[in-house]
């Protein structure tokens, strides 16, 4: 083991406030620095620029906002086009693709190239893109952007490289799909219609060949007018006008009649042979009224006419219903023959498509499902079963199911956890679905060589939390918990003012915390609640422990070291303050009379628990003289020790959850003791009781616009959150120090805004609105990540929020206090940004007395053996703790080793003196050995508590203990303490508490999240930052690895859910509904092909089915025709320049044709040659072989007939 050479001895008996904050510690930002005097470290770093990469790896969830639907009948893979420009591409398992378009305009229609390997995509922007999908990651080929035209249709007929596009002019142009090329062939509407029609037809809304004839092209007009294009005359061969709109056409196989759907809620049915009027019309949802008309019905957006062999044809449609039926859900109906099927849904039909056994228009389609995409879910209906049952749905399209508050990440678990984990979530799955398999089964995936037990946690806003596997870039639902069956439900005015407070999301899950290889899970909700979870295999019979703590503190004045002397206390200049506001007359009970209750009341009675997470105890904190308890912003356990720790902007409390006693509730200031670093001044309590109760609802109305303040566990919630964005002036946007998100101050030079109170002179003007003061309730809606669309400033300097306090804000709900923010002057940006570096420079006396009404909140915390104090010569248990001022406490604790002393002993904990100091708030604390390794924090082996007991074999507590180094020689050195703020990075050598190495991480902006994970066998410090830099800094050197400018912060569901594992893996909630996974190793970037899936399997097209004689001769051809000669630049001519503008794609031509040139696209290639230049003759040889089967017949018929006739008379006929 190596050991540190001392270089000096004088740092042993250095002071806190020189190893942790002097000037001399710092440096500039971006520069890792050692300290004057430190001890050297004679460690082997690893860990070079070269092993980090940074890219997206696979996205899961619901497409969100999706817009267009299609699929691949031969290749069986499936698209869906987005509102943001994503192309979701779907296939068996482990085939899961997405793509985006640069522009970012929304995709309004979808064409595969069927068993091409190729896609088509129609966007807003009016930009037609072809992507070839043979490659793992999709690249577009070419782009066609339309100029002085609008898209509104495109159709693609099967084996056909010509490409139908319709406008919103009416006009029809062709694309060749190969080149990318305008044809110069174009159908104008002026041309399709009748010369004396004097109004316009509307833009194109189908296009479609008919089945019959591939030479005919049906163009259907919004306005109800209806054309039969003959592609080879050039002119058109019927004419419809009808009086409803259009807006959707469906063939018969035959060719010789189709459907249309109405606005009106009517399907008309028109035959070929005569097209004056159509033969049937129905309402299939429209009662007949007493005056004999139809009642008025939406429209039927789009209808499916599908043909069955053996039985009665389908038709399937969207909509229809009646208006007069309020409330009704949008349905999906299912005509087979008189049996009609209505098909309720949850949420409103984007597009539906119809899966059918054969690619070919002109055969009997046979229908087996129906693929559904809804605004929010995404469903298949198994045809082949009368009772039409759902298939159990192959992709993890639920993560929204309730909105999603809090992620965490787990790579490398024990590899027993997850088995165990899906065999309990599996008793607990729904029934009823298709025994079928799953339809969508194309392309191919095989799990790759390096693949580890990976686990995804997601937190909601209804309460529960659900594991997922997501080993080998997968996901795959595991177990779902919810913990809102642990309390008793809300009964009206019982609840009183609690449930107002809490609104709809009294259950919100804030955090997690769990500890895999123990199965200890603990959950922190939004009601100021810890519950703390035990894993058995096992239904149990139990009661649920409830401990109350009563967590509240007096607001007092925070003043740095060298400020006593010199610091005023403003009164308000013009003499207004907040006033008072009477309880609400909503409340049941006044709030000066709630006291010592809890927000939710647990269940007191004797519970059944299935098999799985079962609840042992629940920690909740109490009101307080009126006040609710603020909200937990930290937690941490530790399975070893059979401790939980959790802080909030009041103080500290640590629980003994086995033997169920609060053994610590202490405020951050009793913590601190004599070593404090900041004179406080003590405020009267009265000073601000100001109408809590009823500010804490105005404070979330401030925070929320009235569209945001409806967060629901309904999935209603994330649209109306996301699509109304609460925008700033782009003026206060602009200044760095006038940076204010609904009504609260995010700049640390910013004034504070409160009501009736004048800004200070000289700063920018901007809307007064009301902030939350000290001591007041936290927000208590849930603030789901999934639903929080903030539009944040940007400064000169940063992208994002200027302090981390209003992040915070948002985060957890409650008031913090930053290091930085404590010493806010009214200096400009560039006298900030010179003074930010010491610690030691005075507050300013012109700084507002509001500034001082915050609270020094706890921000981490971390179990640990350790050094509590200098002089220790062994590592102890100990409690590490963060506050939001940029301080780190150390709490040591003497807990009784013997199984027996552990359960009935009390556990001591005695706060020391020793206080580290780090610009910001603290935020992550990790610890290495003398090698320069990760020391694991020690833990209890599993052991199931309600297993039967064995007499032989007792059950006794298994411990795993890390040392800190494993000789006793080298324990002596101590170890390496690692810790991260928001602005900061610091390595700290125990028990010496020497400062050996800083990094100034940023100083324009912040850290969101820091880990320190392991990547390549080593260990290092991933950042993510406010202005969407990743930094990888090495340990324990804290060089600079990595800086990506990766993701700019656009929202506060980023920040929420952000998190690092091991392995180089992050993931965050990229939006309401779908988990961005990405990566930071280069390693992996370079396996990431062997991982994806392939999109694109060769296969051969099936054969069309050889048509019968009578069929053939009597019932006409499906004629075909060379497009090549009719669409060609030689017979069409060129398209006008102006019209289209071609843009080369990423991938080259010569990229597709090798990455297209294998055996299997030559020869499907060289089919649709044979197809469009080859088949005349065959055409010719057959024709002639029926003509001459033909005249046989007909001399066989007309021989019997003359023998049947012949001794017959004249008068006999």
């Amino acid at each position: 083991m190596k050991k540190f050479r001392k270089v000096l001895d004088g740092l042993t008996t250095s002071s806190p406030a020189s190893a942790g904050g002097s000037p001399s510690c710092g440096s500039a930002a971006g520069t890792p620095t050692a300290a004057p005097t430190p001890r050297e470290l004679d460690v082997h770093e690893t860990l070079m620029s070269e092993h980090f990469h940074i890219c997206k790896t696979v996205r899961h969830g619901f497409p969100y906002q999706p817009t267009c639907l299609t699929f691949d009948p031969v290749q069986k893979i499936l698209a869906i086009g987005t509102r943001s420009g994503g192309v979701r591409i779907l296939g068996g398992p482990g085939v899961d693709c997405y793509s985006q378009h640069e522009s970012g305009a929304a995709v309004l229609q979808l064409q595969f190239l069927i068993n091409e390997g190729a896609l088509v995509t129609a966007c807003a922007d009016d930009t037609l893109h072809l992507w070839n999908l043979r490659q793992r990651r999709p690249a577009i080929l070419h782009s066609l952007k339309f100029n002085r035209e609008r898209i509104t249709f495109c159709h693609l007929p099967f084996q056909s490289k010509w490409l139908y596009v319709g406008t919103e002019r009416g006009n029809t142009h062709i694309v060749n799909v190969e080149s990318f090329i305008l044809s110069g062939y174009v159908i104008m509407w002026n041309k399709a219609i009748e010369l004396s029609t004097k109004t316009h037809p509307g833009p194109v809304v189908h296009l479609s060949d008919s089945p019959k004839d591939e030479g005919k092209l049906l163009i259907g007009f919004e306005s109800g007018t209806i054309v039969m294009w003959d592609l080879r005359a050039k002119r058109t061969d019927f004419r419809i006008y009808y009086d409803e709109a259009i807006h959707s056409v469906s063939w018969h196989h035959e060719g010789r009649q189709f459907m249309c759907s109405h606005s009106d809620g009517s399907l008309s049915m028109w035959n070929l042979r005569n097209t004056a009027k159509p033969f049937q019309v129905t309402f299939p949802h429209g009662k007949s009224q007493r005056d004999g008309r139809k009642e008025s019905c939406k429209p039927i957006l789009k209808v499916e006419y599908k043909t069955c062999r053996n039985s009665e044809p389908f038709v399937i449609f969207s909509g229809g219903l009646s208006y007069d039926k309020a409330g009704r859900r949008p349905t999906l109906t299912i005509m087979h023959g008189k049996a009609i099927t209505v098909l309720e849904m949850d949420h409103p039909i984007v597009e539906f498509i119809v899966l059918c056994e054969t690619p070919y228009l002109n055969e009997v389609q046979e229908p087996y499902a129906v693929v559904v995409l809804l605004e929010k879910d995404f469903i298949v209906v198994d045809l082949t079963q009368s009772n039409f049952p759902i298939f159990e749905n192959a992709y993890p399209m639920d993560i929204h199911e309730s909105p999603v508050t809090c992620t965490a990440y787990f790579a490398n678990c024990p590899p027993d956890i997850i088995p165990v984990l899906y065999s309990i979530g599996a008793k607990h799955k729904k029934t009823g679905y298709s025994h079928k398999e799953w339809p969508v089964s194309g392309g191919t995936w095989t799990v790759g060589s390096q693949t580890y037990p990976e686990i995804i946690i997601t937190g909601h806003a209804d309460g529960s939390i659900k594991f997922w596997d997501a080993t080998a870039i997968t996901l795959q639902m595991l177990y779902k918990l919810k913990t809102s069956k642990v309390f008793e439900k809300p009964k009206g005015a019982e609840t009183g003012r609690s449930a107002e407070l809490v609104e709809e999301d009294p259950y919100a899950v804030q955090m997690v915390s769990w500890c895999p290889q123990s199965r200890i899970f603990c959950v922190v909700g939004i009601s100021a609640h810890v519950i703390l979870y035990r894993f058995s295999k096992h239904d149990a019979n139990t009661t649920i422990t409830s401990l109350e703590v009563r967590l509240q503190c007096e607001m007092e004045e925070v003043i740095s070291p060298s400020d006593t002397e010199n610091t005023v206390c403003l009164t308000d200049p013009g003499g207004h303050s907040p006033q008072p506001q009477p309880p609400s007359p909503r409340s049941n009970m006044p709030d000066s009379a709630r006291d010592s209750i809890p927000c939710l009341r647990v269940k007191d009675r004797m519970i059944r628990m299935p098999p799985g997470y079962q609840a042992e105890l629940v920690v909740q904190l109490l009101w307080v003289d009126g006040e609710p308890p603020q909200q937990i912003t930290s937690l941490d356990l530790n399975s070893a020790y059979g401790l939980l720790a959790l802080g909030n902007c009041n103080g500290l409390a640590v629980v003994d959850y086995l033997q169920k006693t609060v053994i610590l509730c202490m405020s951050t200031v009793e913590l601190y003791g004599a070593a404090d670093p900041f004179q406080r001044l003590t405020r009267s309590p009265r000073k601000n009781r100001q109408s809590t109760s009823d500010f804490c609802m105005r404070g979330l109305s401030n925070f929320y616009s009235d569209s945001k303040k409806r967060i629901r566990t309904s999935y209603q919630s994330l649209t109306e959150l996301s699509d109304n964005q609460v925008s700033l002036d782009l003026e206060r946007s602009k200044s760095p120090t006038s940076d204010h998100v609904n009504g609260h101050c995010t700049s640390p030079t910013s004034q504070p805004c409160v009501p009736g109170r004048p800004r200070v002179p000289g700063g920018p003007e901007g809307p007064r609105l009301s902030r939350r003061g000290p001591g007041r309730p936290p927000f208590r809606k849930a603030q789901s990540a999934a639903c929080m669309e903030v539009s944040l400033p940007v400064s000169s300097l940063t992208e994002g929020y200027a302090s981390r306090r209003a992040m915070l804000q948002q985060l957890h709900g409650v008031t913090m206090y930053s290091h930085d923010e404590h010493h806010t002057t009214t200096y400009s940006w560039t006298e900030r940004e010179s003074r930010e570096n010491s610690f030691s420079r005075s507050r300013s006396s012109s700084v507002s007395s509001i500034d001082r009404d915050t609270k020094e909140a706890v921000t981490t915390l971390l179990f640990a053996e350790s050094y509590g104090r200098k002089s220790d010569a062994l590592p102890t248990p100990c409690l590490w703790v963060g506050t939001s001022l940029g301080l780190m406490l150390l709490v040591p604790m003497s807990i009784p080793t013997d199984e027996q002393e552990r359960m009935e002993e009390p556990i001591t904990v005695a706060p020391t003196s020793t206080v580290l100091m780090l610009k910001g708030s603290v935020l992550r604390f990790s610890f290495l050995d003398c090698a320069g390794c990760l020391i694991q924090s020690p833990y209890e082996v599993w052991r199931d508590g309600n297993a039967p007991e064995d007499p032989e074999r007792p059950r006794r507590r298994k411990l795993v203990n890390f040392s800190p180094c494993s000789s006793q020689d080298a324990i002596g050195d101590g170890h390496l303490a690692v810790v991260c703020s928001e602005r900061q990075a610091k390595v700290f050598l125990m028990p010496s508490q020497a400062c050996l190495y800083v990094h100034n991480i940023t100083e324009s902006s912040f850290v969101l999240r820091a880990d320190v994970v392991a990547v390549s066998n080593s260990v290092c410090l991933a950042c993510f930052c406010a202005n969407g830099h990743v930094m990888i800094l090495s340990l324990p050197s804290l060089r600079p690895l990595l800086d990506v400018h990766y993701l700019p912060l656009t929202d506060m569901r980023i920040a929420r859910t952000f998190c690092f594992t091991n392995g180089g893996q992050a993931l965050y909630l990229s939006s309401p509904t779908e988990i961005q996974r990405i990566t930071y190793s280069q390693e992996m970037c370079d396996n990431l092909q062997e991982m994806l899936g392939e999109l694109f399997t060769p296969t051969e097209t099936p054969e069309a089915q050889n048509r019968g004689f009578l069929k053939g001769f009597f019932g006409g051809n499906a004629q075909t025709f060379d497009r090549e000669e009719l669409f060609g630049e030689a017979a069409a001519g060129k398209a006008s320049r102006s019209l289209a503008q071609h843009i080369p794609g990423q991938a080259s031509v010569e990229g597709m044709r090798v990455a297209a040139g294998g055996a299997v696209g030559e020869l499907a290639r060289a089919r649709i040659a044979l197809d469009e230049r080859g088949q005349r003759l065959g055409e010719l040889e057959e024709r002639t072989a029926l003509m001459m089967a033909s005249a046989e017949t007909f001399s066989k018929h007309a021989h019997e007939l003359m023998l049947k006739c012949k001794d017959k008379k004249w008068y006999q006929f």
